[in-house]
C-alpha cells in the first residue's frame, strides 16, 4: 500500500534505532536536519554510527560518526549531539558536525560498565543513566575536558532505562524496580521524591523506559513502560500516579497498545479538550510509540487518537520543535518515517 501524502518513509541500508530532529540553530542550506542512530549487524563493531540527514535526502548523510557499539540512547541540544552506547560510553559531536572535534567518554569502570539507556541535556551538563545502577553529571572540566562526576551507584541493584532533566539543578530518572525517581542537586546527591509507579494485569513491578517533563509545568513528568503502561506523575502528589493508559487503579483506563511503550513525549502540537491553566491538573496530550508498532496520542479522560499502526516496532520518535506537526519515527524494518499533521486531518480522524 502506498503512503498517504501525510506519512513519508525512507528506506535506509541499516537498521535505524533512534531518530532526532536537529535544534534550528543547526540548520544547513539543505533544511531541517534528522540524527539517526543506525546498526547493521553484518559489519560487527564497525556496524555502529550517527548519521546526520537533510530531510530532502536521507540517502546522503553529511556526516558520520562511528560509534564502538550500538547506540542506547540519542539527544541533541543547540551545542552538540550526544549519543550513548552499549558499551558505556558516552559520545559528544559539536554541533559544527565536525567528526575529527567530537570527544568522548570511556566506558568502563570509571564511568558505566553496560548500556547507558537514559540521556539527557541541561543547560551545560548532560546525565546518564545507566543498567548498571550509575548515575553520572557530564560537563566541561574548565580545561577543554569533559568530566563525568558520579552522582549515585547502585552497584547492580537497580537499573536505569530513562533520566530527563526538569531544571539545571532537577532531574527524574526511571528503570527496573525503582520506578522514577526525582533528584534535586540543590539538596545534596541523593533522591528527593519517588513513585513506585502503576502498572496493569496484576502486574505490581515494571520497567520505565521513557519520561518527559512538561516544559512550562516543571512538577509533572510523563512515563512509560511496561505492558502499555503510561503514568503522569505530579511532585504536587507524589503518591497519586496518574493512569494514561493501560489498566490503571480503578480498571477502567483504556490502554492504548499492550507491549512495551519506548518513547513518550508531551505532544505541543494537539489541543486538549480542556482550556489548560497554570492552576488546572489537567495533563497535557502525551505523543507515545511502542514495540507493536503504534504512534499515538493520549489524554486524561479521553479516548486515545492512533497516528500510525506499522506492521514492526517503532523504535523511537521525535517531534520538530520548531514545527510541532511534523513527527520523525525510527522504524524496526530499516527505515525512516516522517508524519505531517494537519488540523482537517486530525479532526476527521477523531470522528472515526
Amino acid at each position: 500500500m502506498a503512503d498517504s501524502p501525510l506519512f513519508r518513509r525512507h528506506p535506509l541500508a541499516s537498521s535505524v534505532d533512534l531518530v532526532r530532529w536537529l535544534p534550528s540553530s543547526t540548520a544547513s542550506p539543505s533544511g531541517r536536519l534528522l540524527a539517526a542512530a543506525v546498526h547493521d549487524p553484518s559489519l560487527g563493531s564497525a556496524g555502529s554510527s550517527i548519521h546526520l540527514f537533510p530531510l530532502s535526502d536521507t540517502t546522503s548523510p553529511l556526516a558520520s560518526l562511528p560509534l564502538p557499539s550500538r547506540a542506547t540512547a540519542l539527544r541533541s541540544s543547540p551545542a552538540a549531539l550526544a549519543a550513548a552506547t552499549s558499551s558505556g560510553s558516552l559520545h559528544l559531536l559539536p554541533s559544527s558536525f565536525e567528526c575529527d572535534a567530537a570527544v568522548a567518554v570511556p566506558g568502563g569502570a570509571g564511568f558505566h560498565v553496560g548500556p547507558v539507556r537514559g540521556l539527557d541535556c541541561g543547560g551545560e551538563e548532560w546525565v546518564t543513566a545507566g543498567e548498571d545502577g550509575r548515575v553520572h553529571v557530564v560537563g566541561g572540566g574548565g580545561d577543554g575536558r569533559v568530566v563525568a562526576r558520579r552522582v549515585w551507584d547502585g552497584k547492580g541493584m537497580s537499573g536505569y532505562e530513562a533520566a530527563r532533566w526538569a531544571s539545571p539543578a532537577e532531574f527524574a530518572t526511571g528503570g527496573a524496580g525503582c520506578g522514577v525517581q526525582w533528584w534535586d542537586r540543590r539538596k545534596g546527591d541523593g533522591v528527593v521524591a519517588q513513585c513506585s509507579g502503576i502498572w496493569g494485569r496484576g502486574i505490581v513491578t515494571g520497567m520505565v523506559h521513557s519520561i518527559d517533563i512538561n516544559p512550562s509545568r516543571k512538577h509533572i513528568c510523563v512515563v512509560g513502560g511496561s505492558s502499555g503502561t503510561i503514568f503522569a506523575w505530579d511532585l504536587r502528589w507524589p503518591q497519586q500516579p496518574i493512569p494514561l493508559s493501560g489498566v490503571g487503579l480503578n480498571g477502567t483506563t483504556e490502554p492504548v497498545c499492550e507491549s512495551e511503550v519506548w518513547e513518550v513525549l508531551f505532544d505541543p502540537y494537539t489541543q486538549s479538550s480542556d482550556i489548560i491553566t497554570s492552576a488546572s491538573s489537567k495533563i497535557l496530550p502525551v505523543m507515545m510509540c511502542s514495540e507493536d508498532g503504534i504512534l499515538a496520542v493520549v489524554e486524561q479522560d479521553e479516548r486515545p487518537l492512533e497516528l500510525l499502526a506499522e506492521a514492526c516496532a517503532i523504535n523511537s520518535f521525535d517531534i520538530d520543535p520548531q514545527n510541532p506537526s511534523d513527527v520523525v519515527c525510527a522504524l524496526e524494518w530499516e527505515s525512516i518515517g516522517v508524519l505531517s499533521r494537519g488540523r482537517d486531518t486530525m479532526a476527521e480522524d477523531d470522528n472515526c
